[in-house]
């Protein structure tokens, strides 16, 4: 006869809400507002002896520390970096968005951007700045039509008709 499965971990729950916060990274929202405001700033930061490379080495789109410049520029290069830069294409929801939502306004589309690596330190000492740029799409309106059934827009010809 089969017997239940001991359930050893069961009353861990306090501790797997320390290491889920513990490895909490920044939000989308959280790195947009860094990357508006003065990612140079972010780039250049002073040096803190209890941060990975004195926090001389941060990548901004992941919001992460490294421990020299070789480790940074294969960060740039793995999968992780990549699918941070693409999720911050799109540009973040905002309260505005939320309220339109609700009802209080129309739908507006959300901007595409495009995002490039940020440049390595060489490059940000010789001038060279991050790019944000906004792409303008074609304005695609929400689902219009959704049935076949056809609009009616003046409502006193209808009632005339009747």
């Amino acid at each position: 006869m089969p017997y239940a499965r001991k359930k050893m971990h069961s009353g861990d729950t306090h501790l797997r809400r320390r290491w889920r916060l513990r490895n909490r990274r920044k939000d989308l929202d959280e790195i947009d507002t860094d990357l508006k405001t003065e990612p140079e700033k972010l780039l250049q930061q002073e040096i803190d002896l209890d941060k990975p490379g004195f926090g001389q080495f941060y990548c901004i789109h992941c919001a992460t520390y490294y421990i020299n410049d070789q480790a940074l520029q294969a960060h740039f290069r793995t999968k992780v970096h990549k699918r941070r830069l693409k999720a911050l294409e799109i540009e973040p929801y905002t309260i505005e968005d939320s309220l339109r939502a609700a009802g209080q306004g129309s739908f507006v589309q959300p901007q595409k951007r495009k995002m490039e690596t940020q440049p390595c330190l060489a490059d940000v000492e010789a001038g060279k700045r991050i790019k944000v740029d906004t792409v303008m799409e074609d304005e695609k309106p929400a689902k219009q039509e959704l049935s076949k059934a056809k609009k009616i827009t003046n409502y006193k010809e209808v009632l005339e008709k009747l």
